[in-house]
């Protein structure tokens, strides 16, 4: 390419045929080179617009999308001129550096009561489901913030149909409350949650009578994993794992307990109505209620 261009430059001083001789190059592929410039051109201006667009959904996103999902969002996108290929998005946004965040270890945080009464796998790492209201998994995790290594605990509930955050709590403690609190909110979302099984860990606050009673009050079947296997309650902890990964964004912890709360808000948020999810043809949970059961109750 550099010779080409060094010899376009200088065609007319020392002529093509010349050069082309002392650069060891063939005639014939610098006129194909020259020809094609107003192609390359084209392609170069589209390439800038599209890295144009990627950037904006690189900051619209909090900069947690890697190249799958930028390029379906760009596929989407009515605003993008042509297909998107996938390799070129991977490719220009490795030279723009657009990087997507990644994962963190992840910090234990179950408590196991080894008297506790506890119930059968009905799930067996099947986080599929039918119908809407039918399986939830539920998880509690960590949320570390502040200089004295304080955390607030979050509590969700997960419907596997749509892998929407159906219910959610936080506080800054580990108390069974949170996690009753978390399905009392799922509750308020689907009116209902009887008969539906909900999947969770060993932690003392699934264990614990008080949870058990709740979910025998609404008719729920509650389901375990096996102790000390967190693939047995995957999708939940993909959850957490994601949301602390995309927010945190390689940060330690938050800077306030407020400033927590406002972060996980907003990410449940976009979670359920705009992150595109890879298992539901790259559409975000409301959206495939929306697509596939019309009849529920949309509420974020």
């Amino acid at each position: 390419m550099i010779r080409f261009q060094f010899v376009a430059d200088h065609r007319h001083a020392h002529g093509v045929k010349r050069m082309c001789t002392v650069l060891g190059i063939q005639r014939s592929s610098f006129y194909a080179w020259r020809e094609g410039r107003a192609a390359r051109r084209q392609r170069q201006e589209a390439d800038a617009r599209l890295v144009a667009r990627m950037q904006a959904v690189h900051e619209e996103r909090d900069h947690t999308y890697g190249y799958r999902r930028m390029s379906v969002e760009l596929a989407r996108d009515p605003r993008v001129e042509g297909p998107v290929n996938h390799k070129k998005v991977a490719r220009l946004m490795r030279e723009n550096q657009l990087v997507g965040v990644h994962l963190r270890k992840p910090r234990i945080t179950t408590v196991k009561d080894p008297g506790a009464q506890v119930f059968p796998d009905l799930l067996e790492r099947d986080f599929s489901a039918s119908e809407a209201g039918s399986r939830y998994v539920g998880d509690i995790t960590y949320l570390p913030y502040g200089t004295e290594g304080k955390n607030l605990y979050l509590a969700t509930v997960i419907d596997l149909y749509s892998k929407r955050l159906v219910g959610w709590s936080i506080a800054e403690h580990m108390r069974t409350s949170l996690v009753e609190d978390a399905l009392h909110q799922a509750l308020n979302h689907r009116e209902s949650l009887s008969g539906a099984i909900m999947h969770t860990d060993h932690g003392r606050q699934y264990t614990s009578s008080a949870f058990q009673e709740r979910c025998l009050r609404l008719g729920m079947v509650q389901s375990m994993g096996r102790i000390g296997s967190s693939a047995d309650n995957a999708l939940a902890e993909s959850v957490n794992a994601s949301l602390k990964r995309e927010t945190l964004q390689g940060a330690k912890r938050w800077s306030s307990a407020a400033a927590c709360r406002r972060d996980v808000f907003r990410w449940i948020v976009r979670y359920n109505t705009s992150r595109r999810h890879s298992a539901l043809d790259y559409r975000s949970p409301l959206d495939y209620e929306t697509a596939c059961a019309p009849t529920l109750g949309l509420a974020a």
